[in-house]
């Protein structure tokens, strides 16, 4: 009887456009639905997945591109997460955040199901 065990790689992902818990819940669908692809953890900016290679984590990447969440995969964790991660555009809020418009503070971005 022969097993194989296959190995699996431990990739942290940096995401932009997430800037709510509905950008987080598509990130984690979207990604649950990856052939190949285990979702550890999905945060606003970052996530974390295990893969069994390097073809299932690049087809991570091009699922979040084509679901509206520039992704790429980053060695240094410590860059994930930062308020420079979320960017304006894409994602389920069409990158609503607040920012100054006109002079007024807290103004948000209009689109998307926050905005």
């Amino acid at each position: 009887m022969k097993t194989t065990t296959e190995m699996t790689q431990t990739t942290t992902l940096s995401i932009d456009g997430m800037t709510c818990g509905h950008c987080v819940q598509a990130v984690t669908k979207t990604l649950s639905a990856v052939p190949g692809v285990k979702v550890t953890s999905v945060a606003v900016g970052a996530a974390v997945i295990e893969s069994v290679d390097g073809w299932a984590t690049g087809r991570a990447v091009n699922a979040l591109e084509e679901a509206g969440y520039p992704a790429k995969a980053v060695s240094d964790a410590a860059s994930v997460g930062s308020p420079a991660s979320a960017k304006n555009g894409g994602g389920c809020c069409g990158g609503a955040r607040a920012v100054s418009v006109g002079g007024t503070p807290g103004a948000k971005t209009s689109g998307g199901c926050c905005g």
